[in-house]
Formats: structure tokens, sequence, C-alpha cells
């Protein structure tokens, strides 16, 4: 989390370096370029003074040899030219070979003969290859008589310009070098706590509600957020653990008087008159069902306590449980089918994945009335998907939405053991373990009348 908040504050960080370093390196360079030629501009003044004089009493010697050292001590070729272009004095060769390459020459030179100095130049890009022409007219109006020309090569004021801007670099790269160094620590801790309770939050959605957060690192803020977090924590582990502890310690208060009652009942059985019998009957079949609906809650409330998934090989749970399958298949007169690949790991519900899957077979020996059940098994990328599929009587599409609430049953399964709670209690384990259990139409029917039932549990994989 936080490199993703280092890779909003670096940029930014980036930009505003870049906002002032940018002008600044403009700044720097337009003034190296400045310096330079107002150096030149005062080398070509001087020279152009001297020219007038030299010129108007005819002593010129001394001015040629002056422009010839200063192209031997600087490698900048400067003449005197007249107003037709002609050089009349200094070097001569070196000029013209360094003229023929600046095609703004000739425009300078023509404004220097009319009588206009020299403006600065607006070439001082460092990676630009063109030299710095400054003409200096000598005379004055209409009495000028030539100029003064020097050709400038930049390269090394351009070197000068790229050494400054390194150094700009360099410095503005250190405060970027700080706040990362900064910002990676801080940002650690200020969302340390934010990935914490992420990762409780994660473990609660999984069932584990004695997870709490950190309080007591990172900001005060996310220390009050997550002071916060663990009070309400608190308050829904205990209100889920007073509903448990209700449902079991009422199924267990009821379990004595219910038994005493059917005791009590059944020793009536001596005394009953024929008439009487039908009713004997039916009390002992109703306190019957009731002592497995206490029974159910009970295993509700053990199942539901255990709240932690955890991975499985589903050869493992297969091999602990396919032969007893096959025996209660055969014992009711049907066949079992299973075609699972080796090999499949997945994350197991709480209370077990075998728990869940005897139910399903359970439901499908008692409640199908089917002459066939088969146990499949998919992987997709992400999930693993166990089918347990009869060809019985089956669900309709209202049924099937009804029939994961509690205490719900079909019609026809009035007359059958069974409390209604078996499938909702799966649906409620898978869905804790980020599963989730789907109502299908099963294996087709042997008269051709449509499809059996099937139950599709989906669990994420886990990697070997």
């Amino acid at each position: 989390m936080h490199r993703r908040l280092l890779v909003v504050l670096v940029p930014l960080a980036v930009l505003l370096v870049a906002a002032l370093g940018v002008p600044l390196s403009v700044t720097v360079a337009e003034r190296e370029m400045q310096e330079t030629y107002v150096d030149r501009l005062n080398d070509v003044g001087r020279f152009a003074s001297l020219a007038e004089t030299a010129l108007s009493t005819g002593r010129t010697e001394a001015l040629h040899q002056e422009l010839t050292r200063y192209h031997e001590l600087y490698g900048i070729p400067v003449a005197l030219i007249d107003t037709s272009g002609a050089v009349l004095l200094g070097p001569a060769g070196p000029y013209e070979e360094a003229a023929r390459t600046e095609p703004a020459l000739v425009r300078i030179v023509t404004a220097a003969l009319a009588g206009a100095r020299s403006e600065p130049s607006g070439e001082w890009a460092p990676w630009a290859d063109s030299a710095l022409v400054v003409a200096e007219p000598v005379g004055r109006d209409s009495e000028v008589v030539g100029a003064v020309v020097a050709i400038s090569d930049l390269s090394e004021t351009r070197s000068r310009i790229l050494v400054r801007w390194a150094r700009l670099a360099g410095l503005g790269l250190l405060p970027l070098l700080a706040l990362a160094a900064v910002a990676w620590p801080v940002s650690a801790w200020v969302l340390r706590p934010v990935r914490e309770l992420d990762a409780a939050t994660s473990r609660i959605s999984e069932g584990d509600l004695t997870t709490r957060a950190d309080a007591e690192a990172g900001p005060v803020e996310l220390r009050r957020l997550a002071a916060s977090f663990n009070t309400m924590m608190d308050a829904v582990e205990n209100a889920v653990q007073r509903q448990r502890a209700f449902v079991s310690d009422a199924s267990h208060q009821l379990r004595n008087p219910l038994t005493s009652l059917r005791l009590a009942v059944e020793s009536l059985a001596p005394h009953l008159s024929p008439g009487g019998r039908p009713v004997f009957d039916v009390a002992v079949d109703e306190l019957k069902a009731m002592q497995r609906m206490l029974n159910s809650l009970q295993a509700s409330a053990r199942m539901e306590s255990m709240r932690t998934a955890s991975p499985v090989d589903l050869d493992e749970v297969l091999a602990t449980r396919v032969e007893r399958w096959r025996a209660l298949t055969a014992s009711a007169g049907q066949t079992l089918a299973v075609d699972v690949p080796p090999g499949l790991r997945l994350l197991e519900p709480p209370g077990g994945l075998g728990s869940v899957l005897d139910e399903l077979i359970s439901n499908a020996l008692r409640l199908s009335g089917a002459g066939a059940v088969a146990v499949s098994a998919t992987a997709a990328t992400d999930v693993v998907a166990i089918a347990v599929r009869d060809d019985g009587q089956g669900l309709s599409v209202d049924e099937r939405t009804k029939a994961l609430r509690r205490f719900w049953r079909s019609p026809r399964h009035q007359n059958v053991p069974g409390t209604g709670l078996g499938l909702a209690i799966c649906a409620d384990l898978v869905g804790a373990a980020g599963g989730q259990l789907r109502l299908e139409d099963g294996l087709p029917r042997p008269d051709g009348s449509g499809h059996g039932f099937a139950a599709v549990v989906a669990l994420p994989v886990v990697d070997a």
C-alpha cells in the first residue's frame, strides 16, 4: 500500500522540482550566453574604436597584428570589413571559412553597415551548433566606412551550460532521494495500521471473530479507528457467543424434560384403549421429531462455533468416506459413482469438508428416492466445484430458493425424518470459507421425466 502512496508522492515531487528547475536552467543558460555576448561585444567595440582611428590615420598595421594575435590566442576570427563585405584587416582565411557556415552573418553585417549594433543571440540551447556573430559599425550614421565582425565558437559556453545544468540536476535529485528515503518508512508507519486492519477484516470475513486490530501503532486518528473497530468486534463477538450459547443451552436444557416427557408418554402404552392408539403414536412421533430438532440445534451450534477455514487435499477427504458412502448406498439399494480427479487442494469449510459432503450424501439417500448417486469434481483457475447429484425426485426452481433456509422442508418430505437445517448449515459453512453452495438439476431420471437433485459446493483453490 505504501508503494502506491510513493507512486503518487514521488511524481508530484518530481513535477515540483521540474517546475522550479526548468526555469532556473533556462535562466542559467541565458545568463551564460549573455556574458559571452557582452564579452564579444566589448572586444569588437574596442576593435571598432581602434579601426576608426587606424583608418583615419592610415596606420593599420598595428590593428592587423592585434586582430591576428586575438585569433591565435582565443581562436575567434575577428575581421575589419568594408562596405562591400571584403576583409580589410584581420585573419581573412579563418574568417571567410567561419563565415561560410553562418547563415545569419549577412543579416548581422548588413545591419552593422547600416549603423546598427548587434542584438543578443537567442540561440542558447547547448545542443545547437551555430556560432555567435557580433558586428560593430566603424563610423557613425552616414559616415560608416566598415564594420568589425567576430565569429565566436560557442562550444565552451555550451559546455559550461551543460555543467551548470548537471549541478542543478544533482541538487534537484538530492531532495527527491531524501523524500524517497523518508517517505518509505514514514508511509509504512502511517499505513501499517491500515494494513493490519485490512488483514483483520479479512480474517473476520473467514469467520475468526477473535481477531483484533493493533490500536497502539500509527497516527492518532488510525489508533482511534482501530480502537473503535476492536470495540465493535467485541460487541459482535459477544452477541454471536450469546446467540450460540442460548441455542446450545436451550437445546441442552430442553433435552431432559423432553426425554422425561417421552418416557411418561410411552409408559402409557399398556393402558391405552384401542381408540387411543393413533393419538399415542402421533404423540410419540412428535416427541421423536422434537428430540431430533434439539440434536440438530446442538450440532448446528457446535459446527458454527468452528469458524476457521483451512487448506485440505480432496483426495484425503474422500479416502476416509467413499467406502462408507458405498456401504450406505448399497444398503439402500442405490449405486454410487465417484469421478474426482486427483491432486485437488482447496480451502476446507469450518467443521470439515467431510461433514458437508456427508450431509449432502445423506440427503440424497433419505429424501430423493434416487436409484443412483454421483459425486464429481471439476477444477477451474481459482475454484474447485464438488457436485453430489442424484436421479431422484429433485426440487423445482422455486423450492431450490427456499431449500437453503433454516427449517424449510419440502411438503413431500414431511413424513421423512429430518429438521430442515442441514443444507442451511452447509451453505453457511461453505460461505465462511469464501465458497458457495448451489442447488441445480441432477442426473436424468430413468423414466425420462426430468432430472434429479444436485448440490454443488464451490470452494477456493489453494496452491500446493
